[in-house]
């Protein structure tokens, strides 16, 4: 579907505050509007999670996951849940990240969680780059977690909906430190890595991991994250 109406940005700055984006559109009679972001592009272990909001009642405290901690995006999290209009979470598995590579996945991801929604949406925002085929207008917005109220609450949703998959992930395989790394590249990361091998919540088609399959044999990870034998 065709942009029918873009803000423009010195509409969006003499409106200052995270809800500028929204309160333009919603003048316009764009309504409701979702934000989509997603979690986990950037890690060569565990899913990428996307998460779609339609918020309702304005929240305090909005802002781009990152810069929040993770308690206060706890907090976050259970008050977007409790009164957004709605909210979806997709989860894609790394498997599926392998098979049909990053980009197509986070596109795919985004339209479900949007479609996840359930209602008729008069606008979506998503941050970063544009989504085609989304079932209502919408606009890619640069850093728009941080300029974007429902792209905020998503960027939350996604973050704490990953993270929990992680620190769970961490309990069965405690040689790698998920819960404190997330599944990103740190050097510790990269030495577990080094020393037991790939688990199968890592992404083989990332540079990080396959070159730890070619320069020495995989060891096969049993459910409690040991080491069971050399492959």
């Amino acid at each position: 579907m065709s942009v029918l109406y873009r803000p423009r940005p010195s509409i969006v700055r003499r409106d200052s505050g995270l809800y500028a984006y929204e309160r333009a559109l919603a003048r316009r009679g764009f309504s409701p509007i979702a934000g989509v972001d997603e979690a986990g592009r950037g890690a060569c272990a565990g899913p990428l999670v996307v998460a779609a909001v339609v918020l309702g009642p304005p929240i305090e405290g909005l802002t781009d996951s990152k810069l929040l901690t993770p308690a206060r995006r706890e907090t976050l999290y259970d008050e977007i849940v409790a009164r957004a209009r709605a909210v979806s979470v997709v989860v894609i598995p790394s498997d599926e990240i392998d098979r049909r590579g990053l980009h197509k996945c986070n596109i795919a991801g985004m339209r479900r969680a949007v479609a996840g929604l359930g209602c008729d949406l008069g606008y979506v925002l998503i941050d970063g780059f544009p989504v085609p085929g989304l079932p209502a207008p919408s606009l890619a917005v640069w850093k728009g977690d941080q300029v974007c109220a429902c792209v905020a609450a998503a960027s939350i949703v996604a973050k704490v909906s990953r993270d929990r998959i992680m620190t769970s992930l961490d309990e069965r395989y405690p040689l790698y430190g998920f819960a404190e790394h997330k599944g990103y590249v740190t050097a510790a990361h990269r030495q577990a890595l080094a020393s037991h091998g790939p688990t199968p919540h890592h992404r083989f088609s990332f540079v990080t991991v396959n070159s730890v399959m070619r320069s020495g044999p995989a060891i096969e990870i049993g459910d409690n994250g040991v080491g069971a034998g050399v492959a």
